[in-house]
């Protein structure tokens, strides 16, 4: 099985259409989040695949994307109802 990091994948997109579109293609990859920000296992081709998707809905003038790699040695901490991530090993389409 691939390695697998978990991602902090955050954007700020000025115009709807791009916005949905950002969100669309960043939820095909994301194990949670809420609005833009999302949490995604993601293997080095996954990351680099979803990078450039990305990059060519993006206006490079006027909108904002990080992809942070989480440390795999923190703990995640939690507050109000929030919940840890899922494990990295086990992938389930359906």
């Amino acid at each position: 099985m691939t390695d697998r990091a978990l991602y902090v994948i955050a954007y700020d997109i000025s115009e709807p259409r791009r916005l949905r579109r950002a969100l669309i293609t960043v939820r095909a990859y994301a194990s949670g989040g809420q609005k833009s920000v999302h949490e995604c296992y993601l293997s080095p081709s996954e990351c680099l695949q979803l990078s450039r998707k990305l990059h060519r809905i993006l206006h490079a003038g006027t909108d904002s994307l990080v992809i942070i790699r989480l440390d795999p040695r923190a703990r995640p901490r939690c507050l109000g109802i929030a919940r840890p991530p899922s494990n990295a090993r086990v992938l389930y389409v359906g």
